[in-house]
């Protein structure tokens, strides 16, 4: 069954991914102030695509995703104070200021986690799909990775896996073409990820990850047929993220007019466009970004006013470890 894309569809795909855009920026500010320690993996630039696919997803399915995560975890429903509080590394946060950037999970919305190992959320997504089917649940599995992912063992056995059991799993391919620092067709083989897919015998498409409404279509045909018990698929979704591979990074190594050109191609302004031919008065939009860019600014001062995690938890839901002691703590 396609989205009907009424206008208040669209305004909730705009609204998210207005959501995630404030997000990120207050982030990275709040990390240029230097009160979030580690670097920051963010995905400005490609929010349509966590949009769109988790538009069309419910609380009983389960996500995976990858080190740039902060749109999956918002689109699925995660509590963005737990969030910016587990960015902080404080007490409160959402894996309880231990994670970081990199590692949040919210099971409370089947947010199974952020991933720092590339692909490693692919077989954790599989596994999940697995025990699904066999408590005979309607709930699908969806996971999230680059285009990087595909050239690591994790994406073959995970496909592999998924056919032979015929698994209800989603892939989704955020494909913004870089691996890190390296342009991803200069160390891919062959035609990529969805005639690797097709090998495998996982139906594939194609999208414009930047044109939100074509993301959500794809993406509720293909939840439908995986939800059907039709087997595993995989949504291919071409985007660009605007920034570099960190927020450590400035990107000088990027092409300015690539840059250029995909900042034409923002989603969250795509949308806007598309709202404003509906009859949405740009005082309107603007208000729901602003909403979100209140949102979160109260989300960061909640995070620095936050208490740091007793020193005593250090090692508790790390490692069993029995009664070996570090630092005088005991595990």
């Amino acid at each position: 069954m396609q989205p009907t894309h009424n206008v208040q569809r669209l305004l909730d795909l705009y609204g998210t991914m207005s959501r995630i855009r404030a997000f990120e920026i207050a982030a990275l500010n709040a990390h240029k102030e230097g009160v979030v320690p580690g670097p920051l993996h963010v995905s400005i630039g490609q929010e349509g695509v966590a949009t769109g696919v988790c538009l069309n997803l419910g609380a009983e399915d389960r996500i995976t995703s990858n080190h740039r995560g902060h749109g999956h975890a918002i689109a699925k429903g995660a509590g963005i104070q737990g969030m910016m509080r587990e960015l902080f590394g404080r007490d409160g946060g959402h894996c309880r200021g231990k994670g970081g950037s990199m590692h949040i999970a919210d099971f409370s919305v089947g947010m199974l986690g952020a991933n720092g190992v590339v692909s490693g959320g692919i077989p954790i997504a599989v596994g999940a799909a697995q025990g699904l089917k066999m408590m005979k649940s309607t709930a699908i599995a969806v996971c999230f990775f680059g285009d990087g992912a595909i050239n690591r063992g994790p994406f073959l056995e995970g496909l592999n896996w998924a056919v032979l059991y015929n698994l209800p799993v989603l892939f989704v391919c955020e494909d913004n073409g870089v691996s890190a620092f390296t342009e991803t067709d200069t160390v891919t083989a062959g035609p990529g990820v969805v005639a690797r897919a097709g090998s495998l015998g996982v139906p594939a498409v194609t999208v414009d990850g930047n044109d939100v409404m074509a993301v959500d279509e794809a993406a509720a045909r293909l939840v439908a047929e995986v939800r059907a018990g039709k087997g595993p698929r995989l949504l291919h979704a071409r985007t660009y993220r605007i920034t570099g591979h960190t927020s450590t990074d400035a990107a000088a190594w990027r092409n300015p007019a690539d840059v250029e050109a995909a900042r034409k191609r923002c989603p969250i302004d795509r949308l806007a466009a598309t709202l404003a031919e509906r009859g949405i008065a740009a005082s309107q939009l603007a208000a729901i970004r602003a909403k979100a860019e209140a949102e979160m600014a109260a989300a960061v001062d909640d995070a620095k006013a936050a208490p740091w995690p007793d020193e005593a938890l250090a090692y508790e839901d790390v490692q069993d470890v029995g009664a070996v002691r570090y630092s005088g703590v005991q595990a």
